[in-house]
């Protein structure tokens, strides 16, 4: 197919690959070839069999590669509280004296979101769905990183500049604005970047949308054609004011307004009851699964009961970190906390497949991502498995799961694409990046102690 005429864009040969495809299993010595953005050839690496011609050609022995990991619940911009919010229960940006997305400066967004979207690059993250403020700049910003990026602005129609007073108030106004913001949004960008970036609809959380606002945001999901993401039962308040308001739980609430299916993503769920988990299982419902952050709050979602029921699990690390090889490690843990045993439902493959054919599937995208497949999009990552933490070598899945972390990550491929290399950003200045994120994050918090 390929000769020094008409070399291929990249081969990869030599690592150990984990294909997250059934029939392809793991090749213990792969050759991956690439063109086009796509994955043309994955298979074994033969002695003596000459590599096709490319333009370029990477020596990977030593390393594991992996699909890239698809991260399906993030807010970058929220780094801006890493270190703090972690040890101050729920919901900290609805406290007095934290930075809250209202307050956030247009420069600000960009820097923080930069940072955050770096961190989940440089960790083997080659999809985030992203949600805060600023959208519209945060969106090609990212992208210029050279990963692939979801967005939305938070749809809402809560006054967020009242709430870490006390006080929710829904108004119209604010739901019309936030709304028409996303469509926007999706004029403009979706597909762009070589089909790197889309639009999904934020819905923020049943307690910051109204029912009105959540029924409209199931008509333009329609009208789009597109997707929807919010938050769901993240905490016992956010049920509470539903029951107080609508007289259901939120999931009951998602399902009369006709969000609740497979086109929707949920994130956190965890605190649903036996119906809210069967209601969720019967709709196919995605959840955005975010099992160290859960535990950081003291909670643990039902992640073996949903499972069960027949929701769809994926992973996320949500905010204050972006290594989903740690949150593939907890979601084993708390999946076996739950069980009270080892056993074969919680399985290192099964996390795997959750942080990247499940995360795929979740956003729609599992005909062209999730999984080292010929045909599919060349999204993909090597861990350097030269380390000591890493050796010996005998079972790759446990050792990924159970002792490798993001740093390990060496590698990173998007759309054909090398964007990292060396463990560095290959498109960016990472002193500068740093730089701009500290300045922005040391500002926000000095206004917002200045307001207590």
């Amino acid at each position: 197919m390929f000769d020094a005429a008409h070399p291929a864009d990249l081969v990869i040969h030599g690592p150990r690959v984990i294909t997250v495809d059934p029939t392809l299993g793991e090749i213990p010595r792969a050759r991956l070839v690439i063109h086009g953005g796509r994955l043309v050839e994955v298979g074994p690496d033969e002695p003596g069999v000459p590599l096709p011609p490319a333009r370029r050609t990477l020596d990977l022995s030593g390393r594991v590669v992996t699909p890239g990991f698809v991260n399906v619940h993030t807010h970058t911009i929220l780094t801006m509280v890493r270190g703090v919010a972690e040890d101050m229960g729920f919901a900290p940006a609805y406290t007095p004296g934290v930075p809250h997305g209202h307050e956030v400066s247009e420069e600000e967004a960009v820097a923080l979101a930069r940072l955050g979207a770096a961190e989940a690059l440089l960790f083997g993250s080659t999809l985030i769905n992203d949600s805060y403020v600023h959208a519209d700049l945060t969106l090609p910003a990212m992208g210029d990183l050279g990963m692939r990026v979801i967005t939305c602005g938070r749809i809402h129609d809560v006054d967020f500049s009242r709430v870490h007073e006390g006080i929710w108030e829904h108004r119209t106004a604010i739901g019309e604005r936030t709304l028409a913001e996303a469509v926007a949004l999706h004029e403009r960008w979706q597909g762009g970047m070589d089909g790197r970036l889309g639009v999904e609809l934020a819905a923020h959380a049943p307690d910051t949308c109204s029912r009105e606002l959540l029924a409209q945001v199931a008509e333009t999901r329609d009208a789009l054609g597109i997707r929807v993401n919010g938050h769901l039962s993240q905490s016992l308040k956010e049920n509470r004011r539903v029951q107080e308001r609508d007289g259901m739980s939120p999931t009951e609430l998602l399902e009369e307004v006709g969000l609740l299916g497979p086109r929707f993503t949920a994130a956190h769920c965890m605190y649903v009851s036996d119906s809210d988990i069967a209601r969720i299982g019967a709709s196919g419902t995605n959840i955005a699964h975010v099992p160290r952050g859960n535990a950081t709050g003291g909670r643990i979602a039902p992640t073996t009961r949903l499972r069960q029921a027949g929701a769809n699990l994926a992973l996320a690390t949500d905010n204050m970190h972006a290594d989903m090889v740690e949150v593939m490690r907890w979601a084993l843990i708390m999946g076996r906390v739950q069980e009270g045993e080892v056993n074969d439902t919680w399985q290192p493959h099964h996390v795997v497949e959750m942080a990247t054919l499940g995360g795929a599937k979740a956003l729609g995208l599992d005909a062209e991502l999730g999984s080292l497949t010929p045909g599919k999009r060349a999204d993909l990552v090597a861990f350097d498995f030269r380390r000591p933490h890493l050796v010996p070598l005998i079972n790759a899945l446990g050792n990924l799961v159970h002792t490798a972390q993001g740093r390990d990550v060496e590698t990173v491929v998007c759309n054909g694409e090398v964007v990292v290399e060396g463990g560095e950003l290959c498109r960016a200045d990472t002193a500068a990046l740093l730089a701009d994120a500290q300045s922005a994050a040391e500002a926000l918090w000095q206004r917002a102690r200045a307001q207590v």
